[in-house]
């Protein structure tokens, strides 16, 4: 151990938050790190997901960084080539392809106590040491299929949405698609465009606000390139009308009431039968679940080729998929468009802290961390996009961005002091998610429904409490009593 060399970080995840912590490294000094990708090549979420109409339903020019804006965007709302394009167009800007190893799936990362390091082992049998390490390896990476009975036994062909089988022709055939969410809202009016019958299983309605496409002229584009502040002037007005949307989030509002309203106008604009219209009503509050944003879901219902199926699904047989009303539903591939693990944040690694204490078992099933970032136990460990800071009113790259320079901080000061721990005190962990949880309870997002925010037992365990301002304020400096130090450190 004393002979191999010893990282100040190691990044695990070449997405958005791990690109942006190396891009932050790099900006502040810090140059003796690694990014540790699982896959052959960056990109996380937007390399993963290449579904037909796969894109971001946050406006593009909030959802970058603002260090480096994506000024060559061509459209309000980026497609997923444009995003993968942006994130090598970083991974160029600051160097980061030399710290870059792909193929390289961290299985298990052990904190040792007398050195003070992390070792961090990959599938492959590599161990690395380092200073500190940073998760980010996002929410929404395990893809969740569910458990129903008789798939095995299913003649056809199925798949998730995030691993979509571009070798299947799906002209001509009938598709159903379980799941009516967040993905299927843009795979479902591209595969309606081929198939000879869609059938869209739909556990619950949402609500879905018109996205109101704006693609840029070639002259806008060119004025954003030659004057970037023609485009933070864009990107500050929609940072401010996003984070006067968190009222939205919050419950009976009258701004959650106004969302119900748009909502539902934009849906009675396009379908004009009762029945259709009662399906995609949603009956619960604004904000509850993820807001989705499309121009075109609906529209597909009024082709006669597509159907909304409520009857919750009973069990799939050979040559289809049978309703709790005993209808069975004819289809040759199953397309699942239901979500993630979004629950399971370290996935299959194992990840061992002081007293050789699993995170797994740390955290059962209410993962939570002092800042989003932080576990007690876990020392010189920062993750980033981790428990309780999603967002549903703005871009998630706001929030990383401001986990991305704290992280930095902490991990200069680190870099300065060889006998430096930084383990968040219980204390400051309860305390924070105290406060969380209590925020939460006027929030919708602990309101009545099922979603991805919630554990089990009701939690929201997933969403930050706040408005972007808020966190960044929280996470502007690092502070020292936090994690039980008291006195200056050398620097």
């Amino acid at each position: 151990m004393n002979n191999q060399h010893i990282y100040d970080s190691i990044i695990i995840g070449a997405g958005f938050g791990g690109l942006g912590q190396g891009a932050q490294f790099v900006q502040d000094g810090i140059d003796n790190f690694l990014i540790l990708e699982k896959e052959d090549t960056l990109g996380g979420v937007w390399r993963d997901n290449n579904y037909p109409g796969a894109a971001c339903d946050t406006q593009a020019v909030i959802y970058c960084y603002s260090y480096h804006l994506h000024l060559d965007v061509s459209r309000m709302y980026a497609g997923r080539d444009e995003l993968l394009r942006y994130l090598t167009s970083l991974a160029d800007k600051f160097g980061l392809h030399q710290h870059l190893r792909t193929n390289s799936l961290v299985t298990e990362t052990t904190w040792d106590e007398d050195s003070k390091l992390w070792e961090i082992t990959t599938a492959t049998g590599e161990i690395y040491l380092s200073r500190s390490w940073v998760p980010a390896w996002g929410q929404l990476g395990i893809p969740n299929i569910p458990d129903l009975p008789g798939l095995e036994a299913f003649e056809g062909e199925t798949f998730h949405s995030v691993e979509w089988r571009h070798d299947l022709e799906l002209r001509g055939k009938k598709v159903a698609s379980i799941g009516a969410a967040a993905t299927a809202v843009q795979y479902v009016p591209e595969v309606a465009k081929v198939a000879s019958q869609l059938s869209v299983f739909q556990r619950s309605a949402n609500y879905i606000m018109p996205r109101s496409q704006q693609i840029f002229s070639d002259e806008q584009i060119t004025e954003f390139q030659q004057n970037p502040d023609t485009y933070r002037k864009v990107r500050k007005a929609i940072h401010q009308e996003r984070e006067a949307g968190f009222e939205r989030t919050r419950k009976q509002t009258d701004a959650a009431a106004e969302g119900m309203r748009l909502a539902r106008e934009h849906m009675e604009s396009v379908i004009t039968d009762p029945k259709l219209r009662e399906q995609f009503t949603p009956d619960y509050d604004f904000g509850c679940k993820r807001i989705l944003r499309s121009d075109d879901f609906y529209p597909t219902f009024n082709h006669e080729n597509v159907s909304l199926v409520t009857e919750g699904i009973q069990r799939v047989t050979p040559k289809g998929i049978v309703t709790a009303d005993g209808v069975e539903h004819e289809v040759d591939i199953i397309i699942f468009g239901t979500g993630f693990k979004s629950h399971a944040f370290q996935g299959d690694m194992q990840v061992i802290g002081r007293e050789g204490r699993d995170l797994s078992d740390r955290w059962g099933n209410a993962p939570e961390a002092f800042l989003g970032m932080c576990v007690d136990g876990y020392p010189n460990m920062f993750i980033i996009y981790g428990p309780n800071t999603n967002l549903n009113h703005h871009s998630i790259v706001a929030m990383i961005e401001a986990q991305n320079r704290y992280v930095s901080q902490a991990v200069a000061l680190l870099k300065e002091d060889a006998e430096l721990v930084l383990d968040v005190t219980p204390d400051t962990l309860n305390e924070f998610n105290a406060h969380v949880q209590e925020e939460l309870d006027n929030s919708a997002f602990s309101a009545d429904c099922s979603s991805w925010y919630k554990n089990a037992d009701g939690k929201v365990i997933n969403n930050w409490s706040g408005t972007v301002k808020e966190y960044h304020d929280l996470t502007r400096a690092l502070d020292l009593v936090d994690y039980g130090i008291a006195a200056p450190v050398k620097v």
